[in-house]
């Protein structure tokens, strides 16, 4: 089947000339006009366009998608988005992904899904095949995880979808293309732009071939940075044939890319070491968002999780979300021992919800040292993170020494939305620093510094005054700066931009897209 569908592509440099010779006008090829500059989502104004374009049914993408084979150019330009997680899966960055394709709905795209299987999710292995929800057309493989509890697994996995991703979308081209011969009609790609994502930490590759087979533009989104955290974490030695390997093909990937998007200025700069030669206008840093409408702050009496687990009395220390090996337990843990012996009269309860690699240590740990006053709870369903998330006074959120550079933790974004004060660890070159401080939504601590993060847990049990200014502050900076609405209007500038010199025929840059695709534009 592969063969017949790169037979069927090559077959495309034969075609009449009537497909590919002839120029539409500037007035059809032109996209809506948009002369805003990217921002930072800090100056972004709120979207006064969001609700102005209404969100297409099932029925209505249907008749656009069939009118599209007969008209020269859509009004919206077609996104397709690739990331390997998605709902019902409870994966951070299939949460993250649903909530910004169901925004740019509304920034004048058409977006489709392209992902998997659920591997994450509570109470279902499967999901349809395709389906259509709030405007966005979601299309799964029919391949399933494969042993995502393991490292080789989770590479298996990874790999097997990015192969089912690239064939989608060569398939996708291959019927396009039959469909416009049969009616005479000028062929253009079925997608104007690809927003990939590093889930798994491969696939920007898949939309980098492509981009050279079919010529479809696309922006990365990079969660996080590989192979560099492989590296940091003993996985693989930087010196290793297959480090060496990916970072060249990054750097193909990333120079090919029409906009690279990081979460932190601290990832931009990685970035920007592991491939000098990127113009710094393509890096665009966009941060990750809570959605404020659905985590608001709520009272602990008021509030059945709190009851269920007896955290309304206590001061209650929260950590929700995956404590993985990017994470840093271990100061947390040392602030729990310092806390144990000096809080007897008022014991301190922390909650651990969530899972990953570090899990199983901590309870260990927990239980060897004695600690008492710890609860954990497995990963909660969206619709109780409201609940779940305010059932404390304090939220932990960590990054490992090694790691501040290259992840964006998107755990903090729903501790401002939740309204409670932050406490991070992190090192001491991570944004999260000047991100805390400006808002001014609680404290960090470097890394190791476990003594000083159980005194602030301290001065907050004892002045609930100064905790809930805190919240209040972080909730407010959040509401001002990382609402979904805010955020998608900076991701639908990078996708416009994008777009239109996918329809112009414009260059990125001087040194991007030198050679033609390696098979003659269609």
């Amino acid at each position: 089947m592969f063969s017949q569908i790169i037979q069927s592509l090559s077959n495309k440099q034969r075609s009449p000339a009537k497909h590919t010779d002839q120029s539409l006008s500037n007035k059809q090829r032109s996209p809506a006009k948009h002369t805003n500059q990217f921002n930072s989502p800090v100056t972004q104004s709120d979207s006064s366009s969001t609700g102005s374009h209404p969100v297409p049914t099932s029925e209505t993408r249907q008749q656009q998608q069939q009118q599209s084979f007969q008209q020269p150019l859509q009004a919206r330009p077609n996104v397709l988005v690739l990331n390997q997680f998605f709902p019902p899966d409870f994966a951070a960055t299939g949460q993250l992904v649903e909530e910004l394709a169901k925004q740019l709905v509304h920034q004048n795209l058409d977006i489709e899904v392209f992902t998997g299987q659920p591997g994450y999710a509570f109470q279902t292995q499967s999901a349809p095949a395709r389906e259509d929800t709030d405007g966005v057309r979601i299309w799964r493989s029919r391949i399933s995880h494969i042993w995502l509890q393991r490292i080789r697994g989770k590479a298996l996995s990874g790999l097997i979808f990015c192969l089912r991703s690239f064939l989608f979308i060569i398939q996708r081209q291959v019927v396009q293309r039959q469909i416009v011969q049969t009616q005479g009609l000028r062929f253009r790609p079925t997608y104007d732009v690809l927003l990939v994502t590093t889930a798994p930490p491969f696939l920007p590759i898949v939309a980098y071939l492509a981009h050279r087979l079919v010529g479809i533009r696309y922006v990365c989104l990079i969660y996080d940075l590989y192979p560099d955290i492989a590296t940091r974490l003993d996985v693989i030695a930087p010196t290793h044939w297959l480090t060496q390997l990916w970072h060249r093909l990054n750097r193909a990937v990333w120079s090919r890319a029409d906009q690279i998007i990081v979460l932190s200025d601290s990832m931009q700069r990685q970035v920007m070491q592991n491939c000098p030669s990127l113009p710094s206008d393509k890096i665009s840093v966009i941060h990750s968002w809570a959605d404020p409408d659905h985590i608001y702050p709520r009272a602990k009496q008021d509030n059945w999780f709190a009851h269920t687990h007896n955290l309304v009395q206590p001061f209650t220390v929260l950590y929700s979300g995956n404590m993985g090996r990017c994470h840093d337990m271990d100061t947390v843990l040392a602030a729990m021992q310092h806390l144990q012996v000096k809080t007897d009269d008022r014991p301190i309860q922390f909650v651990f919800i969530g899972g990953g690699a570090k899990l199983k240590i901590l309870q260990a740990e927990v239980e060897a040292l004695g600690l008492t006053h710890v609860t954990f709870l497995p990963y909660q369903a969206k619709q109780d993170l409201s609940y779940s998330l305010t059932a404390c006074d304090l939220t932990l959120v960590s990054v490992s020494e090694t790691m501040g550079d290259l992840v964006a933790p998107s755990k903090l974004y729903s501790a401002l939305a939740a309204g409670r004060p932050v406490a991070v660890v992190c090192p001491r070159h991570s944004y999260l620093n000047s991100l805390v401080a400006e808002a001014q939504c609680g404290a960090t601590f470097a890394n190791g510094r476990g003594k000083q993060l159980a005194a602030y847990i301290q001065m907050l049990q004892g002045d609930r005054t100064l905790a809930q200014a805190q919240g209040q502050a972080g909730r407010q900076y959040l509401e001002t700066h990382f609402t979904p609405q805010k955020i998608a209007t900076a991701y639908a500038q990078v996708l416009h931009q994008a777009a239109h010199r996918a329809l112009t025929g414009a260059k990125r840059s001087p040194k991007s897209h030198r050679k033609k695709s390696l098979f003659a534009r269609f």
